[in-house]
């Protein structure tokens, strides 16, 4: 059993049966077809159900490993001279809930998520049903080049949330599906709106960390450049090495803001002096 899988914790048979049964119930499904999904997840156990529905799982352990995380995120933003502005959620219910409002909250924007379907309990889990999305793959999934031609899709789609006073909170490349030619954004997290700004420029911060292993740090300057200010990108470092300091970016972060001060030179005409 590896670290993700000890500390995620794992759902016995009994309870996947449970949460299976009341699916059925809700659906009006005499029997559904439950599948494990591969996912790189600490929160939840992902599962698809009758190729249509996609699950998450929340278990009390997962709401209790969520807590310490927004813990030491908030930390982590105190630290880079922010403010802490990841919320808590009370239990599994509560994280169900506010990751289907979260997903409800970037479709009415325009911003590509699965279709939210809703979030209830089932003998103390909180469970989130979404549509399924089949034949996907992940952002980190493709060749760099693929990956070149989607950044600017990538920033576009956060400058969208941001201009809504929305942010995801949790971006990287598992987070961002490709499919059928468009992307798919998934796991936004709770963000506390009086942080609304630390929590843009997290967001951009996550979002060059995600693409600098793909494309290289200037590639991916640019593609922010286009919907980002010099200034808001100028911000967006002073995160850099709290993001880096996730197990789930592995980036160059000196790169990066190199590549974000050569731009703000040129922008600012001080490359000419």
């Amino acid at each position: 059993m590896d670290l993700r899988q000890l500390i995620r914790g794992t759902l016995s048979w009994e309870q996947i049966e449970e949460v299976a049964h009341d699916i059925a119930d809700r659906y009006d499904r005499p029997v559904v077809r439950v599948t494990f999904l591969e996912a790189d997840n600490w929160l939840s156990t992902p599962l698809v159900v009758d190729e249509t529905w996609f699950v998450k799982v929340i278990t009390p352990q997962n709401a209790f490993v969520h807590a310490l995380f927004t813990g030491a995120r908030n930390l982590g933003a105190f630290t880079a001279g922010g403010e802490g502005f990841f919320e808590r959620s009370d239990g599994p219910v509560e994280m169900a809930r506010h990751e289907l409002e979260a997903t409800r909250r970037m479709a009415d924007i325009g911003v590509n998520a699965p279709d939210p379907v809703e979030a209830f309990a089932v003998g103390g889990l909180g469970v989130v049903v979404m549509e399924y999305l089949d034949d996907f793959v992940t952002l980190d999934q493709l060749p760099a080049e693929d990956v070149e031609e989607y950044a600017s899709d990538v920033f576009q789609a956060l400058s969208t949330m941001h201009a809504n006073d929305l942010a995801h909170g949790d971006l990287r490349e598992e987070n961002v599906l490709v499919h059928d030619g468009d992307l798919f954004f998934i796991d936004a997290t709770n963000v506390d709106e009086d942080g609304i700004d630390d929590a843009r420029a997290y967001d951009l911060a996550c979002a060059l960390a995600a693409l600098e292993p793909h494309i290289g740090a200037e590639a991916a300057v640019t593609a922010a450049d286009t919907y980002y200010s010099p200034s808001a990108l100028e911000e967006a470092t002073s995160f850099l090495a709290f993001v880096n300091l996730r197990p789930d970016h592995d980036f160059d972060a000196e790169a990066v803001e190199n590549a974000v001060a050569t731009l703000t030179r040129v922008e600012t005409g001080e490359d000419q002096e």
